[in-house]
């Protein structure tokens, strides 16, 4: 195993996932893991495919939060919680709370999609809305806890939080028999560093393989550097994952257990999330997709093992689902934007829609120009999109148009 940390330096043991395992198992949903015949065909693997999503909130985070919750002192039961996060942990955190009869506060970036705060009030929380980022709300939470004397519940760097995060290796194990291999997006570190330690300290053979956005790959910048390190500032789809500093709590269980982390971009991201929501049926958040992106792109070292991926999250929001799935069609050849030079004549239109109905092509969308481009006076230039069934017929197509002579370009 990779690492040199022994395990009296460690945060948590598989002790601690196994006694939290008995604190959340009436409370949290045994989430299925189905195997699927159609992503074990893409990936040349045995895919089962572990749906957190359905969690009651949406997420595996509601693990991690419940057993920190579980773990409050009657003192601390009294005087409240306090978490800093724009989504899944937000959400977590105010639902087990609220099932409790426990107050909790929830400090969210002023840019929280509506849909986020409004479900995180749903759930009983008090929303404070501070910042430009998750940096500042935690700043913001981290003072309200001193002045109110309430206990912070941190998303990923927690011990506890960690051990309740790994009550999924364990599921794993049991569901399926024959594992060999886990694939787990990491952000802070805490869902893998729970779920390695459950399995690595179970069944050292079974391989973990940690998967980070490139835009943030902030735990293959700590191993590298040796200690977590602070990147600057990115934007990213999958902004449960989106974390610029490794935990400290986390970084050491991940240097021992994981075996292997890669990355993987925002356009092999999206094409996962449609991949998941048309072949699977399954919605999944950017982060949520994030280890089935690595795998559907071959970025692993994995080859025909029995696979299990964790499908983290499911709370997207709907505008931004709309731009992912369009992306996600580009992304895989099925809609694509021409720009193609006509002589300014009637019929010109008429010859080129012929054309491309010729293929099966369809037309989505159509935008003249004739000002600009280099255009010469007598033609035209329209941009068309189009929706197509692939790559394939997007190189018959641009070869017809080649050999009738008509002069074209991708538009991206």
């Amino acid at each position: 195993m990779p690492g040199k940390q022994s395990i009296d330096q460690l945060s948590i043991s598989l002790a601690d996932v196994a006694a939290a395992r008995e604190r959340v198992r009436e409370a949290i949903y045994y989430s299925p893991c189905p195997h699927s015949q159609m992503l074990s065909a893409l990936t040349g693997q045995q895919v089962y495919l572990k749906l957190e999503n359905l969690q009651m909130t949406g997420s595996f985070k509601e693990r991690g939060a419940l057993n920190r919750i579980a773990l409050l002192t009657p003192e601390q039961t009294a005087r409240g919680v306090v978490a800093a996060s724009a989504g899944n942990h937000a959400q977590g955190v105010a639902y087990h709370a609220t099932k409790r009869g426990i107050r909790s506060l929830i400090v969210m970036p002023l840019a929280t999609p509506l849909v986020k705060v409004t479900a995180t009030r749903g759930f009983g929380a008090e929303v404070v809305l501070h910042g430009a980022n998750y940096d500042e709300a935690c700043d913001e939470a981290t003072r309200l806890c001193a002045e109110e004397g309430m206990t912070f519940i941190h998303p990923f760097d927690d011990a506890m939080v960690m051990a309740g995060q790994g009550t999924i290796g364990l599921e794993l194990l049991e569901q399926v028999p024959l594992l060999e291999a886990v694939v787990v997006p990491i952000g802070g570190g805490g869902l893998i560093g729970g779920i390695a330690c459950a399995i690595k300290e179970s069944r050292p053979e079974i391989r973990v393989i940690g998967v980070q956005t490139a835009r943030l790959s902030s735990m293959i910048a700590a191993r590298a550097a040796g200690h977590p390190v602070t990147l600057e500032p990115s934007t990213t789809i999958a902004d449960g994952i989106a974390v610029r500093r490794a935990g400290d709590a986390t970084f050491p269980v991940v240097e021992r257990y994981v075996d292997e982390i890669v990355t993987v971009d925002e356009d092999e991201i999206a094409s996962a999330i449609l991949v998941l929501l048309e072949r699977e049926k399954t919605l999944a958040e950017g982060a949520g997709a994030a280890a089935l992106a690595a795998l559907l792109q071959k970025k692993t070292s994995l080859q025909g093992a029995h696979t299990a991926v964790m499908v983290c999250g499911g709370n997207i929001d709907v505008t931004l689902l709309s731009r992912i799935i369009e992306r996600g069609l580009v992304q895989d050849g099925r809609m694509i934007r021409l720009r193609i030079h006509l002589l300014d004549k009637p019929g010109a239109l008429a010859e080129l829609t012929f054309l491309i109905a010729k293929y099966r092509a369809n037309i989505v969308d159509t935008l003249y120009n004739r000002a600009y481009y280099g255009v010469n006076l007598g033609d035209t230039t329209i941009d068309i999109t189009l929706e197509t069934r692939g790559r394939e017929q997007v190189e018959e197509l641009l070869a017809a148009m080649t050999a009738a002579g008509y002069r074209h370009s991708r538009v991206v």
